[in-house]
């Protein structure tokens, strides 16, 4: 799809009215309708309920911009593709259920934007990649640190020849992202796990450093650390406990910094089962999910990169910190602060680069702007930032690290054709 001319808008379809979905994405979409030609046209999602308030919410947002606009809760994902007036499709839904709407799209012509990760299975991976040859045009992916300006800023630093060639990185993440386990993310079936879920930004970063070459080896340690061990007696979720829980739901410092208490969530503190849910207890029993590794990947250069990352532990302003040592320099990036501290020439030269970013008090940092601002030049004809060939090189570090870690550390070749 291409534009008519300059005036036409380019319609959108939501396909899973979630938290990422509406309330991220969607968000940003409407709040830039005075410089934007995107337009949201509806909603699908497998419960109406949340669809209902998804479009409520879009739409207070419209208005609040000067625009009266109207979502349509679509009754099915086949209605959602039939409308005329919708050109992209947004597919936001559970991690194990983005094949289909990826493949019905394709077959429909549609463009796609598909958030992380691509899939919980490889199989599942593949579909996608051949539902985009048969579309014949590109889709695009949100990995956001691919559109967060430090991170762009830090890997063309790395390429760039000024720390000279990349030798080895680690990238350390130490959020408490306890809502993994109060989310439907807690089913190793539904999400892949923290380690897909979050760790396949991370691994794409790792990819994207390391510049086209390939990854030949994969080791991983860590695992269920217990501290979130199972308890039958918890209540089964944070609303109905009054135990004194520094894991509370929308309580947690992390939380109230990304202010997700602040959306409408009737439809989540309403629902019953547990994957339609937000605040079930991290202790409620049923959760499959590994909660911290050490993650080390060899590419075929002799890059070594290292993951350290855990869901627990402390919020911190260092949360997220990437460094990369090569032959003459290194350099230290940290997520919070959009530093970079660059260390060049042998060490006899030092500065700290700080780069403006107007959008960092927005979600994730600004990246979720910039990805509205990609979409539209990607329905332009630009090709996106990054798309499924990247989508699956992270799945397949992903899914050795998790053979790696169910098998003490033996080390995983991640392009074998064992890896599922």
């Amino acid at each position: 799809m291409s534009l008519k001319n300059l005036n036409d808008t380019i319609g959108l379809a939501i396909i899973g009215s979630g938290e990422r979905g509406v309330y991220f994405i969607g968000s940003r979409i409407a709040e830039a309708a005075p410089q934007s030609k995107l337009r949201i046209v509806g909603l699908f999602d497998l419960l109406p309920d949340r669809a209902q308030l998804a479009a409520t919410h879009l739409e207070s947002i419209y208005a609040k911009t000067g625009e009266e606009r109207r979502m349509t809760v679509f009754k099915s994902l086949e209605e959602a593709l039939a409308d005329p007036d919708v050109d992209m499709v947004i597919v936001t839904t559970h991690t194990d259920n983005h094949r289909v709407p990826v493949e019905m799209a394709a077959a429909a012509g549609k463009r796609i934007y598909l958030d992380k990760p691509i899939s919980v299975s490889l199989a599942d991976a593949t579909s996608i990649a051949e539902a985009e040859a048969q579309l014949n045009q590109p889709i695009m992916m949100g990995f956001t640190r691919r559109y967060e300006r430090p991170w762009i800023e830090a890997v063309n630093l790395a390429h760039g020849g000024r720390i000279g060639t990349p030798q080895m990185v680690l990238l350390r993440s130490v959020i408490p992202y306890t809502r993994y386990l109060q989310l439907w993310h807690r089913e190793q079936a539904r999400s892949g796990g923290a380690l897909n879920d979050k760790g396949s930004h991370h691994f794409d970063v790792l990819n994207w450093i390391a510049n086209g070459a390939r990854a030949v080896r994969v080791t991983a340690s860590g695992g269920t650390s217990g501290i979130f061990a199972q308890d039958t007696d918890a209540p089964e979720r944070c609303g109905l406990c009054s135990r004194d829980c520094p894991y509370r739901r929308h309580e947690t410092l992390v939380d109230r910094f990304e202010g997700v208490g602040q959306v409408p969530n009737a439809s989540w503190t309403k629902a019953d089962a547990v994957h339609n849910r937000n605040d079930t207890c991290v202790y409620h029993p049923g959760a499959n999910i590994d909660d911290h590794a050490v993650v080390t990947v060899t590419y075929d250069t002799g890059l070594v990169a290292t993951l350290f990352f855990t869901i627990f532990g402390p919020w911190s302003e260092d949360q997220e910190t990437l460094e990369i040592v090569g032959e003459k320099g290194r350099l230290r990036m940290e997520r919070h602060s959009g530093e970079i501290d660059l260390v060049e020439n042998y060490g006899r030269a030092r500065s700290v680069i700080n780069y403006p970013n107007p959008d960092k008090g927005s979600s994730h940092f600004g990246a979720d702007r910039e990805v509205v601002r990609q979409m539209e030049q990607f329905m332009q004809g630009e090709t996106p930032a990054v798309g499924i060939a990247e989508g699956i090189a992270s799945l397949r570090l992903v899914r050795a690290a998790q053979i790696s870690l169910s098998d003490g550390g033996r080390p995983v070749d991640p392009w074998s054709e064992d890896i599922q």
